[in-house]
């Protein structure tokens, strides 16, 4: 038994409550924390401010760990890709790393290709999200957040390959 637990419950309670703040995630039907940050399109730098971006419409909000790595780099293809399919379904899709602004104005030109913005998020957007990491990056994290506001859905998953599809169902569905 470990030195520092009476009971093998509390050393199991312990453990159950690392693994899941490890990997929480805000949930579904909870209140989007409002935020603006900078942002970058087209490799150009501006303001982006969440409040404003759900006045026009959903947003898919997604949070990827670090511009130009190959994960990170392949997921903003497939929404670069996917664009046109959001803006018929009436969706912002902004990107979120803890990047600077100028590798970010890079990574939209090369990798979102112009598509989509990318911003940073700061510390404290990283942390009311619930996806900052140990290292300083975000967890991959997607979220759907609905016109007034609220998570309508969550992916988080490491592998990139299902965020752009579950997305985009979140926000269709909102359609209908």
């Amino acid at each position: 038994m470990n030195r520092y637990f009476r009971t093998p419950a509390a050393a199991l309670a312990l453990a159950a409550l690392v693994a899941t703040s490890a990997s929480a995630e805000l949930p579904q039907g909870a209140k989007a924390p409002t935020f603006a940050t900078k942002a970058a399109l087209a490799g150009k730098a501006f303001g982006f401010n969440l409040k404003a971006a759900l006045a026009k419409g959903p947003v898919v909000l997604y949070f990827y760990p670090k511009a130009f790595t190959q994960g990170c780099t392949l997921e903003a293809n497939a929404f670069a890709e996917a664009m046109p399919q959001f803006k018929a379904a009436g969706a912002t899709v902004i990107g979120m790393s803890a990047d600077d602004i100028e590798t970010l104005k890079d990574f939209s030109r090369k990798e979102c290709r112009d598509a989509f913005p990318v911003g940073v998020a700061s510390p404290a957007i990283s942390k009311a999200y619930d996806v900052a990491m140990a290292s300083g990056m975000t967890r991959r994290t997607s979220y759907v957040i609905a016109k007034d506001g609220r998570i309508v859905a969550v992916h988080a998953n490491a592998d990139y390959r299902d965020h752009v599809a579950k997305t985009l169902a979140a926000v269709r569905a909102l359609k209908k």
